[in-house]
């Protein structure tokens, strides 16, 4: 017998890249075991071109389907998961019917550094790279097997090592 995928939410202020970054990564990563969505609170309504021109080069993954949507779109969902990828969303992120996991996995806006066009490539790289890592690790987690307080406590985790290194 086969577990439903689980519904996980990747949540943003401008859901333009780091939660567009995250959802088309988890896509790729484990399509069977995750449902994955990504909502912002108050979206820009345009995904950051070097959001997807990243995900198709270095990942092969095709992020031209991706939109910026508000959460609102999903304030009747129930999800398993709630990630925030950002501070101001982690402070304003409203509850979700059916308690869903909540953890934040705060990296820096790689829309909003400045300088060259390489200098904003690298930044990109580097928060998609950080992502894939933590993603690598919640895929590794035996979900299905956790009891509901060590699931929410290493999702947070995967979130909180990152600020460790």
């Amino acid at each position: 017998m086969s577990t439903p995928p689980f519904k996980l939410l990747f949540l943003c202020t401008g859901n333009s890249a780091r939660s567009i970054l995250a959802e088309f990564l988890l896509r790729r990563l484990a399509p069977e075991r995750f449902q994955v969505f990504s909502a912002g609170a108050r979206p820009t309504g345009v995904v950051n071109p070097l959001a997807v021109k990243l995900l198709d080069e270095r990942f092969g993954v095709d992020a031209r389907s991706a939109r910026s949507k508000s959460w609102s779109e999903f304030g009747d969902t129930r999800f398993d998961f709630v990630i925030t990828v950002c501070d101001q969303a982690r402070e304003s992120c409203p509850a979700w019917p059916g308690q869903p996991v909540i953890a934040h996995w705060g990296s820096e806006d790689p829309a909003a550094v400045e300088g060259d066009p390489a200098s904003k490539e690298r930044a990109f790289l580097r928060v998609a790279l950080q992502i894939q890592h933590r993603l690598s690790l919640l895929v590794a987690l035996p979900l299905e097997k956790l009891e509901r307080l060590r699931l929410e406590k290493a999702v947070r985790e995967i979130g909180e090592g990152a600020h460790r290194r």
